[in-house]
């Protein structure tokens, strides 16, 4: 067994331990450390092991089915590491959060939303590619319907809704898959192999036009599982309902299988259908809708599970617009805004569960005060908010400026093109995320503590995985280049700029 079926495969055995009846915290917190570590030394050792292979490396495959042809491959390139790194992270801080007197099934829940994340992010083969995030979207509905937030009319009814669009969206990109097998089989059996589909497009190239429809479909497809505007109303309700590691992993992990699927089947696949004028100009109005129109609604928004999700949702636009440049450096730091963002926002949800779960209310207008009797708590928060914001020094900050640098120069052109004014109307969206995320930020800790209102700052053990998402944004933040380095051997963008 290859060290990548190890990673994929570990948190989906912890889970059928625990349900097994093996002890739920140890062996989810033990199955989550061993994961990371594990990652860890496969990025120490990546640029050796990808030496003269295209970038990738940890390569193997498993036949499932001749024809047509099937395999359960895998295969890491910088991309899939750094989208690795952070499910192991984000998974690690899930657990850990877990209370002690919740049942076993949050722990199995978390490990397969996981597992289903790390076999869509390091599979080499379409179809498990797919397989994996349906099996990561399951526990996802079944969680937030059974123990969501709220009543239970409410919980049901977001699970509906989050599973009717992504069940859609999930149709739809399947047809774009579909299509795609269909026309890069070559003429003679279907393959789902990425690689040889790769290579096909490279040789044989679709009619412009055709390559511009299926680019299209995989992107409505995509976009729906990423909240892409107008796609994305079930995003915030589905965050803000959902149990607090549910809500870590799935908009810290799992909604960035849309982006990946972009920019490791789309942009390859089809690369000068997504440059023809009519899509580009359709992904430039979503995204702007993703930032300007979702900036205003954060900001009107009086609830901070409310005002998270809604960031979460507005923030995607900035990848987006990475995805739509599709030049190496707009690419380079869509892929450290997704790992920026992960990180972030899983944060801010872990804290906004201890703030309701000590509180019993999210209400901004009846908090205040926090800072005096949290000070841990403060200071972990404004990690996660000033680095949605986008302050220098933290990972955000890193990601939004190669994006919007690689996006402004994207066609060399001395003239403004859509882009370039896309880009501008773009940066309005930092200035909103301030106005929320300060707003929000002085709300809950500055001022005077309202009556009965008191919590205490998580202890020295709780603190741990808090901690240690605060010190990623810090790390990448300060040191860009270590995931900059995992980046150079992209083989997407090379694809993607021809």
């Amino acid at each position: 067994m290859s060290i990548l079926e190890i990673v994929i495969l570990l948190p989906l055995f912890a889970a059928l331990a625990i349900w097994l009846g093996a002890p739920a915290r140890a062996t989810s917190v033990g199955s989550a450390l061993i994961n990371l570590l594990i990652l860890l030394g496969l990025i120490f050792q990546f640029k050796s092991a990808s030496s003269g292979k295209s970038g990738f490396a940890y390569e193997s495959a498993r036949v499932v089915l001749e024809n047509p042809a099937i395999s359960f491959g895998v295969a890491a390139d910088g991309v899939a590491l750094i989208l690795a790194l952070l499910t192991c992270l984000v998974l690690f801080a899930a657990v850990w959060q877990i209370a002690t007197d919740k049942p076993s099934i949050y722990h199995i829940a978390s490990l397969l939303i996981a597992g289903g994340a790390l076999g869509a992010f390091l599979s080499t083969d379409v179809f498990f590619i797919y397989a994996f995030h349906e099996l990561a979207l399951i526990p996802t509905f079944l969680m937030i319907g059974l123990y969501g937030h709220g009543e239970d009319s409410h919980r049901k009814a977001v699970a509906w809704k989050t599973t009717v669009y992504l069940g859609v969206g999930s149709l739809i990109l399947l047809a774009g898959l579909a299509w795609v097998v269909l026309e890069y089989s070559g003429g003679g059996k279907l393959t789902f192999d990425l690689n040889a589909l790769r290579a096909q497009a490279a040789s044989s190239p679709l009619p412009v036009e055709k390559q511009a429809s299926i680019f299209f479909v995989l992107l409505l497809g995509f976009g729906t599982l990423v909240s892409l505007f107008p796609l994305h109303s079930w995003a915030a309700p589905a965050y803000a309902t959902a149990p607090t590691p549910v809500a870590m992993l799935h908009a810290g992990v799992l909604k960035k299988f849309g982006l990946y699927g972009l920019i490791r089947i789309a942009l390859p696949l089809l690369p000068e259908g997504a440059q023809v004028e009519w899509v580009q100009q359709a992904l430039l109005f979503m995204l702007l809708g993703n930032i300007l129109i979702m900036g205003f609604v954060t900001i009107a928004q009086r609830s901070l599970d409310q005002v998270l999700g809604n960031s979460s949702v507005m923030h995607m636009g900035y990848i987006f617009l990475g995805i739509a440049a599709a030049n190496e450096i707009a690419l380079q730091g869509a892929v450290i805004l997704m790992f920026a963002h992960g990180v972030s926002i899983a944060l801010l949800f872990a804290l906004a569960g201890r703030l309701r779960n000590q509180l019993g209310t999210l209400e901004l207008s009846k908090l205040g005060g926090l800072a005096s009797h949290a000070p841990v708590f403060a200071v972990l928060f404004a990690f996660g908010a000033f680095a949605s914001i986008g302050l220098p020094g933290l990972a955000n900050f890193a990601g939004e400026l190669l994006v919007f640098l690689g996006a402004f120069g994207s066609d060399g052109s001395p003239t403004m093109g859509r882009i370039q004014w896309t880009v501008i109307f773009a940066l309005w969206g930092v200035v909103m995320s301030a106005v929320y995320m300060l707003r929000a930020y002085r709300s809950i800790f500055q001022g005077t503590a309202n009556s009965g209102l008191f919590m205490n700052d998580p202890s020295f053990s709780q603190r741990v995985p808090l901690f240690l998402l605060a010190a990623a944004l810090l790390i990448v933040g300060c040191c860009p280049w270590l995931l900059l380095d995992l980046l150079k051997s992209l083989s997407v963008v090379k694809v993607a700029a021809m």
